[in-house]
């Protein structure tokens, strides 16, 4: 296996682990969501979590670092991030959890 498909799957490892365990990271839940309420912030977490519908066209580079899901009849993205140890920059290496702290932001995707 190639140097980038060892790196992909990687991150995609420590993507899925930190999304569904929040292990690695940290988690920013935007104002739009929760300014509907805690059970409604709870849905969105859970989903989150529980988000599996992975796809070439969802996820092209099969890092598993975006998705989009159905809460309470409103759509619902969340996209991780990888920033250096202190949040500073962008990580140089997203592969190595020593060198890279993940960012999972859940929000609201507005109607228009």
């Amino acid at each position: 296996m190639n140097a980038p498909l060892q790196s992909a799957s990687r991150i995609r490892e420590l993507n899925d682990l930190f999304r569904t365990c929040f292990i690695g990271g940290r988690v920013l839940i935007t104002e739009g969501v929760t300014a509907l309420g805690q059970d409604f912030t709870s849905g969105c977490v859970e989903a989150v979590q529980r988000f599996s519908d992975f796809t070439a066209d969802n996820d092209p580079y099969g890092e598993h670092d975006f998705g989009c899901v159905p809460v309470d009849g409103r759509k619902v993205c969340w996209k991780i991030d990888h920033y250096d140890p202190d949040c500073r920059y962008g990580s140089e290496s997203p592969a190595d959890p020593d060198q890279t702290t993940r960012v999972l932001t859940i929000m609201l995707v507005s109607e228009y």
